[in-house]
This record gives structure tokens, C-alpha cells and sequence, in this order.
């Protein structure tokens, strides 16, 4: 098979590849770009099962980032097993056509209990007294302290929430190209964030990401030259493209308002009760999936939905199947919100009655996506002192809350799932393998077929 690397250049737009992109502009027009029609939801765990198996949601079975885990009554999001998704996998296919096939997985979801040979992926620690220590698993388990040895701790908190920066991109890019060095693998699935929160923190306006449009630019350029100087052909491609928007909606509050969703009270603070609610909304970018424990209730919930401004459309069980979202694991209802709209998991009414973790960074607590994270609270007088007084408590083994998250959704300036209002706007593929690609724009299903041409021909 043909040594192969596929890029994911989260975010990354046509129209993002330009004066601050001069090394992606260059590479891009010795090669062939085609657009990718993104799989609803366009969110991460969605579209990179949809690429890496070929197959569609109501097949592999990831209908969002998170969904409603009906026989626990309980949100989850972001879990990593491989297991969840429900179809073989690219390495699995390639296998059969060849023993001999390896494959490297940086970074890409759902990559802990695979049958890739080595992977990456983040796992934070979280001992009893309320810590969380950046740390990583890996395939094999001994590649965790090689790596850590070698390039430093994964720099956790660089990776998701306010302090977001280049820092954890570069760092998987290293680990890609120590992976690479010691194990040579056939395939390398190279996950590359960066872009994607800085443009949800300032929408699609190129001026104000300049300098992340430079530096993600800067490592696709050391890690393309390091790869086709090893032989190897490379795929740059994105998931999804990110559009500017202006109107949070709280479907959450409005479904309580209605007598619809219940809360629990604890410690003078709500928390959303999913099993004891006759219906409730998981919020995921801009799409959201209505679950309604009595179906009695349907019927009233859509009527709730389709009046809300900033909501395009409600999928019902007669119409999910044309979206590819009639799977067990998708809400009786479906919302998916104009393109300069989003949805928030937001249900208090009273925000001194919202849950501790609300003000804070905490992806699996919150029953819903929450873009805020990645915001100081503007409010805070001297957050660096705050932080630092947290930090200190931290260091001295206390328990401690890094409550400095704001709950303003207005700072939110850009958002991702529905369809681009553009090909422009929305993702893309591009190789200098130009004979494998015969048209200008494909199915994000197709992309799994395109990743096997270029492992299997010349």
C-alpha cells in the first residue's frame, strides 16, 4: 500500500486559504481541491465516523458529539470509546486488502479500545480531591511515556477552553512525526484543531484570526515537507466549516417554561432531570435532539419548536430518514437552527440557581456543547489573580472551583452543524493525487473511499 497522512485541518474553509495562508495557498494550487458536502451534524464525532467509515449516522450510529443514553436516563458527551461506533472503520477495511497494513491515530475521536497499532488521544486525570491533571492514552501503553518523556505533558488546557492556543496543535503535530520516526505506520490520522475555536470565538472574519490562520499554516507546512519527504502522500481536509452567529437559542428554557423539563434541586442549585422530563433538548452547535419520554407530548413540543425564531427546521421520524439521523440514538425530534443561530444547553431561569459547573470548564458535567468555555468571564476584576489564587489552592491540595467561565452566550461569535451557506463556507479535501479525484465536490461518506484509492493505487 501507499504510505498515506490525512491532515484534518479542523475549520478549515476555501475561503480561509489565502494572504495568511501562503504555504496551504501554494500547495493547494499544485493539487486539486474539492468541496465536501458535510453529513448532518456537521460536529466533529459525526463527520469523522462518517469519513473514516464511509457510512452515514443511521449507520455508525454517531448522531452528534453526545447524546441520550436512554437505558441510564443520562447526557454523555464526548466518550471515546471506539466501540460506539457501530460500523468497520478505514484501518479494518485496509486490512483485509493487505496483512501488512499499520495505522496511526492522533488525536481523531473515539480512539481508545481500537484496532489501530498506535494511539494518541487525550485522558485527563481526576483524582478524588477534585484535580484534573492533563495526561494522555495511548496504544501501546508504553508510547504514553515515550512520548510524554520526549515532547513534555500534553498541554491540556491549551487544547479546549479559555487558554486555547497553538500549543496543543504543535504538540500532536510532534507526537505525529515521533509516531512516524519510531513506527512507520501506512496510514496517519493527524488531528489539527486550532482554527476551529478561534473562529468560534470570533466567527468567520479573517482579520481578527490572521495570526491562527499563520500559525496552523505554519505546522501543515513543517508537517506536509516532513511527510513527502518520507515518501508519503497527504490529505489535507476539514470537517466542517464555521459560520458567524448572533442569536443563542435556549431551547432548554423554553421547553421548562412549558412545563416540559424538569429540574432537581441541589444545594440550592438545579440540575436538569433528563428521566423525570417529558421532554428535553441536547444542545450540539446547531443542531439539537428534542427527546420526549411520552410520545403523547410530540406533537406539542414541534408546534414549541417551529415558532422559535432562529430555528430552519424540525426533523420528525417521517423526515429524519432523508437526513440519514433515523437511528435509536437520536431525540423523537430534531431542530437544526438557521446558519448565523446556535443552540445553548442552558434550562436555569435564575442564573445564581445554575449548577456549580456551569461557570466552569467541564465537557462531560454539562448536559449539552458549550461554546463559552472558551471565555474568561469579562466581569472578573483581575482573572489572572483569580486564576492564580486557584491555582494556589490546587498546588496545596485543596479542593477548588475554577468557576471563571462566563455565562454570557452573546460572546460567541462563531458556530458549525447545519449545512455552510456556501461551498466556500464548508469543507474541503485537497491532494496532489489529482487522478484520484474526478469531480468538485463529493459526499462527506465519500471521503473513506478517496483515503482507500490513494493507500491502494498509484
Amino acid at each position: 500500500m501507499q504510505k498515506t497522512t490525512i491532515l484534518n485541518v479542523v475549520g478549515l474553509t476555501p475561503n480561509l486559504i489565502g494572504q495568511q495562508t501562503p504555504f496551504l495557498c501554494h500547495w493547494k494550487s499544485t493539487g486539486k481541491t474539492v468541496t465536501i458536502e458535510p453529513v448532518l451534524p456537521a460536529v466533529t464525532c459525526t463527520a469523522q465516523a462518517t469519513y473514516l467509515t464511509g457510512k452515514l449516522p443511521d449507520e455508525h450510529g454517531i448522531v452528534a458529539n453526545g447524546w441520550y443514553f436512554r437505558d441510564e436516563c443520562e447526557i454523555k458527551f464526548w466518550r471515546q470509546s471506539n466501540k460506539l461506533i457501530q460500523t468497520p472503520k478505514i484501518w479494518d477495511i485496509a486490512k483485509q486488502i493487505d496483512p501488512n497494513f499499520t495505522c496511526a491515530n492522533l488525536f481523531w475521536w473515539y480512539n481508545m479500545y481500537s484496532s489501530v497499532e498506535y494511539a494518541v488521544t487525550p485522558r485527563p486525570m481526576y483524582p478524588a480531591d477534585g484535580r484534573k491533571i492533563p495526561d494522555i492514552y495511548t496504544q501501546p501503553k508504553n508510547l504514553r511515556s515515550q512520548l510524554q518523556s520526549t515532547l513534555g505533558q500534553f498541554p491540556l488546557f491549551n487544547f479546549w477552553g479559555p487558554n486555547t492556543s497553538i500549543r496543543s496543535t504543535q504538540w500532536i503535530a510532534d507526537s505525529a512525526k515521533f509516531v512516524e520516526e519510531h513506527h512507520n505506520p501506512t496510514l496517519t490520522l493527524v488531528y489539527l484543531p486550532h482554527l476551529d475555536y478561534c473562529l468560534q470565538k470570533y466567527g468567520a472574519d479573517t482579520n481578527k484570526v490572521a495570526k491562527d490562520l499563520q500559525e496552523i499554516d505554519a505546522v501543515c507546512s513543517d508537517l506536509i515537507q516532513y511527510y513527502e519527504n518520507r515518501g508519503a502522500q497527504v490529505i489535507v481536509l476539514s470537517e466542517y466549516g464555521i459560520t458567524s452567529v448572533s442569536k443563542p437559542i435556549h431551547l432548554n428554557r423554553i421547553l421548562r417554561e412549558n412545563g416540559l423539563l424538569t429540574v432537581r434541586e441541589e444545594t440550592g442549585r438545579e440540575l436538569l432531570d433528563a428521566g423525570a422530563s417529558k421532554a428535553f433538548a441536547v444542545a450540539d452547535h446547531q443542531l439539537a435532539h428534542i427527546y420526549v419520554n411520552n410520545p403523547l407530548y410530540i406533537p406539542k413540543v414541534r408546534s414549541l419548536l417551529e415558532e422559535i425564531d432562529g430555528v430552519a427546521y424540525i426533523l420528525d421520524d417521517s423526515e429524519k430518514p432523508a437526513y440519514h439521523l433515523n437511528h435509536s440514538r437520536s431525540g423523537e425530534l430534531i431542530a437544526v437552527s438557521q446558519p448565523d443561530a446556535w443552540f445553548t444547553y442552558y434550562y436555569w431561569l435564575d442564573e445564581h440557581r445554575a449548577p456549580d459547573f456551569a461557570k466552569t470548564v467541564d465537557i462531560h458535567r454539562k448536559p449539552g456543547y458549550d461554546p463559552v468555555e472558551l471565555f474568561i468571564d469579562p466581569e472578573i476584576k483581575l482573572p489572572q489573580v483569580k486564576i492564580a489564587l486557584k491555582l494556589l489552592q490546587k498546588k496545596l491540595g485543596f479542593r477548588y472551583l475554577m468557576d471563571v467561565i462566563p455565562l454570557d452566550t452573546s460572546l460567541v461569535k462563531g458556530s458549525h452543524g447545519c449545512f455552510p451557506p456556501s461551498t466556500t463556507e464548508g469543507p474541503l479535501l485537497i491532494s496532489q493525487q489529482t487522478h484520484l479525484l474526478d469531480s468538485s465536490s463529493i459526499q462527506a461518506s465519500s471521503v473513506c473511499q478517496i483515503i482507500l484509492e490513494h493507500l491502494t493505487k498509484k
